[in-house]
């Protein structure tokens, strides 16, 4: 995968092309800086519409391209946004939307969308903002880590600046009107997403999702709505936007987060206390394949590194193989290996054994597991 090798910063005052996005380093790709290792990324994204103006789904193609055209205008003065990467998705290629996709910077109702529709990304891919999806605006603060709190407040100030040009649509007792119901209110979405694999392995995920959803929160795929939990990755967001503030919400969904964190952390200590053995089989087994394998398909790949992602958590490898792990857990998707091998259309048994090429170099340096912090925790004390 010959892109993936050179990762070149971008420089703040370049503004960025799909190329030079894609080889730039980001909070989704570069998560060393994570204090949590079990929530890999935070994000708050907010629904906003122009007043005066018909919703996305029932404009015309002139009025959908004045929106753009004010949205546009308005958003590249912001200062975040100076310069930025305008990308129209008209314009795209179907390999560079499924791209954007995997990233997490559009949403796959973005990249079905016909005319009249964009996404501005700013330079650290921190923040990005669709432009005619479902509503005028979908404002989107990416964090590594737990950083709701962070995330909110970037996101606020944000859309501020925007309300000080814009005026939004919006009303005294239900607050943001927005184009489906359910996001009237606050219009907020706050998500992380969580490497929850002990709860997997132990069949208890299944609880968790039935506990948190009398709660108000929805558990959903890596990719959303309608995605599997590949790599036992799992999007955790708040289902209530009406009746309650953006720091109630916030409030509500950090302490569920938190509990979830509890849980994994519980399981994790019980799969060690009942047989440490074959936990450090399943992430052995996981490592020689990954360093060794020449066909992966991505829902494969996904699960392997997830085990040894786990494996770094309990100790098993150096802290450091964090961030490659989670940069592979994107570069091994489809659309990122079609685009490394600059090439015509792959088949899948190709990008399967370009996949693992791909892995194979990255872990050639990974350097092998001590499984003694497992062992030792897994062993009776000594009185």
């Amino acid at each position: 995968m010959p892109r993936a090798k050179t990762r070149k910063a971008v420089a703040s005052t370049t503004p960025l092309t799909f190329d030079t996005l894609i080889a730039s380093s980001s909070e989704l790709t570069d998560t060393a800086a994570s204090k949590c290792a079990i929530v890999m990324t935070t994000r708050i994204r907010l629904a906003r519409n122009l007043a005066g103006h018909r919703f996305p789904g029932r404009a015309s193609g002139e009025q959908r391209a004045e929106i753009l055209d004010i949205c546009r205008r308005t958003i590249g003065a912001t200062a975040l946004m100076q310069p930025a990467c305008d990308l129209s998705i008209s314009d795209l290629s179907d390999l560079q939307k499924q791209i954007l996709v995997e990233r997490h910077l559009i949403s796959r109702e973005l990249s079905a969308s016909p005319n009249g529709s964009s996404v501005m990304i700013s330079n650290d891919q921190t923040c990005a903002v669709m432009i005619n999806e479902e509503d005028h605006l979908r404002i989107q603060f990416l964090r590594a880590g737990f950083q709701l709190k962070k995330a909110w407040a970037a996101v606020d100030a944000f859309d501020t600046a925007i309300e000080d040009t814009l005026e939004y649509a919006f009303s005294p007792a239900l607050g943001y009107l927005t184009a489906c119901p359910t996001n009237v209110g606050t219009g907020m979405r706050a998500s992380a997403m969580m490497h929850l694999p002990a709860l997997v392995i132990s069949g208890h995920m299944e609880k968790v999702v039935r506990a948190v959803n009398q709660l108000g929160i929805v558990v959903r795929g890596q990719f959303g709505e309608g995605s599997e939990a590949s790599g036992s990755i799992f999007q955790i967001s708040n289902q209530t936007t009406l009746g309650e503030s953006e720091g109630q919400i916030i409030k509500r969904l950090s302490s569920v987060l938190s509990a979830i964190v509890e849980h994994e952390l519980n399981a994790r200590a019980l799969l060690i206390e009942k047989d440490a053995g074959k936990l450090c089989d399943k992430i052995g087994r996981a490592y020689g394949i990954l360093q060794n394998a020449h066909l992966l398909s991505s829902g494969e790949a996904m699960n392997l590194l997830s085990l040894v992602r786990l494996g770094i958590d309990l100790g098993a490898f150096a802290d450091t193989g964090r961030a490659l792990v989670d940069r592979l857990f994107i570069e091994t998707q489809p659309g990122h290996i079609q685009y490394g091998a600059d090439a015509a259309e792959l088949t899948p048994a190709a990008r399967d054994q370009l996949r693992a090429a791909h892995i194979r170099r990255q872990f050639a340096t990974f350097a092998a597991p001590d499984f003694g912090a497992i062992a030792n925790r897994g062993a009776p004390q000594q009185n």
